[in-house]
């Protein structure tokens, strides 16, 4: 717990510096395994001064990190990144996460052989209250048979091949997140999931995905809505990524409430 809250320390002193919002994936932060080389720090005299974490997503890693105001230009971070390549195994993918407005962050992806892959919106809601679905949509616990569901809701709608999504599921599952995740009934079947994160008075919403043959009935939205109206009836704030160019997800979150508040650029890296 020590070293969370050295972590959790330093996110806030680089953010209040430098006017930006950073993504740890401080749900993944938080359920770390011992055994897992997945994140990476510099110390002087003590103190936490720089942080690099390594976050798995199928076949993909993401990687982001920070380096305190006073001590950079003295290649900590690229210190912490070289460190950390030999963790990156077998990714066939590695994207470099960056705060579209960190100058500091900009600068160091010039040091290194990379090229913008996309962007992604972080959103929070800011609406008016939502209405209760009325039974039409139900979000229920998800159970360990909803697995197969899961996971082909991860192929047909996050392109993850199956492999991929039986692995990440898995360790999902391992690492403690099945008591997040809810499934989403409608016409007496299951059609969808999504994951709840909840951390201190914000709920993150992950992994929203309906299967494509009940798209466009409005289950999704229905099912959002309920999500939204639950959270922010326990007094949790709410917050949600898209991909700006998912115009029809972007269109669907705005319509109901969720504002933009910040955006993360992705940098494919090439070693």
């Amino acid at each position: 717990m020590t070293q969370l809250n050295e972590i959790k320390a330093l996110q806030q002193a680089v953010e209040k510096h430098d006017g930006i919002e950073l993504k740890l994936n401080w749900d993944m932060l938080e359920n770390r395994s011992d055994a897992e080389q997945t994140d990476f720090m510099a110390y002087d005299s003590g103190r936490l001064v720089g942080f690099l974490g390594l976050y798995s997503f199928g076949s993909k890693i993401e990687v982001c990190g920070m380096v305190h105001p006073n001590y950079r230009r003295k290649g900590i971070f690229s210190g912490l990144f070289r460190e950390s390549i030999p963790a990156m195994g077998k990714a066939v993918k590695i994207l470099l996460n960056v705060p579209a407005d960190s100058v500091s962050g900009k600068a160091w992806l010039e040091t290194v052989n990379c090229t913008f892959e996309e962007s992604e919106y972080m959103m929070k809601w800011d609406g008016e209250a939502l209405p209760d679905s009325g039974g039409s949509v139900r979000l229920r616990p998800s159970l360990p048979e909803d697995i197969g569901m899961k996971v082909q809701l991860d192929i047909v709608c996050f392109d993850f091949k199956a492999e991929e999504a039986l692995a990440y599921n898995g360790r999902l599952e391992k690492d403690g997140f099945q008591k997040e995740f809810y499934m989403i009934e409608a016409e007496g079947k299951t059609v969808g999931k999504m994951r709840i994160h909840r951390d201190g008075e914000g709920s993150g919403i992950y992994g929203f995905a309906v299967l494509p043959e009940f798209q466009g009935k409005g289950y999704g939205r229905k099912a959002l809505q309920e999500a939204v109206r639950v959270e922010t009836s326990r007094g949790q704030r709410v917050y949600l990524d898209v991909q700006p160019e998912n115009e029809k997800a972007l269109s669907l979150y705005t319509s109901i409430g969720f504002i933009k508040e910040s955006q993360q650029d992705y940098y494919l890296y090439s070693n």
